[in-house]
């Protein structure tokens, strides 16, 4: 079993930036970041293919965070990190960290974190 430990989430004013890290016993095929708001589905933020292969560094983003979010890894620490910049109100959420599945689709997800707040207000 991989096991994943998100760091990073706080308060931050709107406008501001926030690094989430996930650190994994290791890093296999996908790694990606998710978040859910109270009352909302839970949605895909970012991924990105560790392995060898075509796919390798390859990272997919939603659509609401494009340009404002960088997905990126440490291959030497086994970690993922999220940077978060121009935080809006709407980024408000608890942000977990997934292993072993494929892009942006979380039913694919084999390995879940606990998850860490992001609370952005005005």
């Amino acid at each position: 079993a991989v096991q994943l430990a998100e760091s990073g989430g706080g308060s931050v004013q709107a406008g501001g930036s926030l690094r989430l890290s996930c650190e994994a016993t290791r890093l296999n095929y996908c790694l990606a970041w998710f978040r859910q708001a109270p009352g909302n589905e839970r949605e895909g933020v970012a991924s990105i293919y560790t392995d060898n292969g075509t796919k390798k560094g390859t990272t997919s983003y939603a659509d609401s965070v494009k340009g404002r979010f960088t997905v990126s890894l440490d291959n030497a620490k086994n970690t993922v990190f999220l940077q978060m910049d121009s935080l809006k109100l709407e980024d408000t959420a608890v942000y977990y960290c997934a292993s072993e599945g494929d892009g942006l689709y979380s039913p694919g997800y084999r390995y879940w974190g606990q998850g860490t707040q992001v609370t952005v207000s005005s």
